[in-house]
């Protein structure tokens, strides 16, 4: 289990599928959204949680006042997990929880974010990863945020054009990445909230 930190669902705890997935650790959720605060990035935000695991970074972000999330996990068990996490928070009206992989979904989907989160696995190809991202650009509104959370050891994040770094912090085995839109031109209004579940 781990807990909300804080917003209106401050305290509240959430499940942890029991394995397949990496959690982001409290210190780390702590300083990225000490960091989105401060920008206040996530008020009215639409927030697209890609690779979500738990559900811990968008269902943080909806407790600090984003307006919805997408929740994007292909994992079978982790997103009954995380489907659970969202029904028992009572944020079904506003987190869509999508299980499929990710770049599929962004191929398909026509929505458009103004706050991303990637937790991919560690072990992620790089090209993987960047093929990812850039699958990614068309769905970010202007200035949105994006937030990678990826191995330290990976070195540099693979930012595609569109997407401009900002900057990095290492927390031992964990480096997270910030990054900004870039002024590429906005997609389409994004998709409403609804639950959805797909085959492998």
């Amino acid at each position: 289990m781990t807990r909300i930190i804080a917003g209106d669902l401050g305290g509240r705890r959430i499940a942890v599928p029991p394995k397949g997935t990496r959690p982001t650790t409290d210190r780390v959720r702590e300083a990225v959204f000490s960091r989105l605060d401060h920008a206040d990035a996530m008020r009215g935000a639409r927030v697209a949680d890609l690779f979500a695991g738990s559900g811990a970074l968008g269902l943080e972000a909806l407790s600090r006042g984003a307006s919805a999330a997408v929740l994007v996990e292909a994992g079978p068990q982790a997103a009954r997990v995380l489907q659970a996490n969202v029904r028992d928070l009572g944020l079904g009206g506003r987190a869509a929880v999508v299980r499929e992989k990710v770049r599929p979904y962004l191929e398909r989907t026509d929505a458009t974010w103004d706050l991303v989160f990637l937790d991919p696995p560690y072990d992620i190809a790089r090209e993987d990863l960047t093929a990812v991202l850039a699958a990614l650009v068309p769905h970010l509104a202007r200035g949105a945020e994006v937030v990678l959370e990826w191995s330290t050891r990976a070195g540099d994040a693979p930012w595609p054009a569109g997407i401009a770094p900002d900057r990095s912090r290492a927390y031992g085995e964990t480096t997270v990445h910030y990054a900004t839109a870039s002024g590429m031109p906005d997609a389409a209004d994004g998709e409403s909230a609804s639950v959805t579940g797909r085959g492998e």
